[in-house]
């Protein structure tokens, strides 16, 4: 490996030599909240994520997580408190793209709402999330594959 700050006044080498260790050390977690649920999408399409999760002794939801292709989204950045994790994930026309079973209201737009029952009756639109059993860790990530 060449070295290419030879060049470089030694105050510039310093900067370099710190900027390369911040960088470095954000890559590896140090000094930084590390992501504590994230969501991988390896599908070939963008994908919109919402959450759900027990927050205060009632479930509230949340959304959207925009992923790119073989990309990740931290969605939860503190330790797992759950052990259920509740997801929703859309193609970018609003399509489902997991089969879940558990009810939970989300939004078209950004939005956080506490409670699960009653979605249409508080103005809001009833989606199917899949259960996430992250078997009681405290961290944990879900790759979203591409249909069989």
């Amino acid at each position: 490996m060449k070295h290419v700050v030879t060049s470089l006044s030694y105050a510039a080498r310093c900067a370099a030599a710190f900027a390369f260790a911040v960088l470095g050390g954000i890559a590896l977690g140090i000094g930084e909240a590390r992501a504590e649920f994230a969501v991988c999408n390896q599908s070939f399409d963008v994908v919109n994520v919402a959450i759900g999760r027990d927050v205060e002794g009632d479930f509230q939801t949340e959304g959207w997580w925009t992923i790119g292709t073989n990309q990740c989204a931290n969605v939860i950045r503190e330790e797992l408190e759950s052990r259920y994790i509740y997801v929703y994930a859309q193609d970018v026309f609003g399509k489902p793209m997991l089969n879940g079973t558990t009810p939970m209201c989300i939004e078209g737009k950004r939005f956080t709402i506490r409670g699960i029952s009653s979605c249409w009756s508080r103005g809001h639109i009833k989606a199917r999330f899949i259960e996430v059993d992250t078997e009681k860790t405290q961290r944990w990530s879900l790759f979203l594959a591409p249909p069989n």
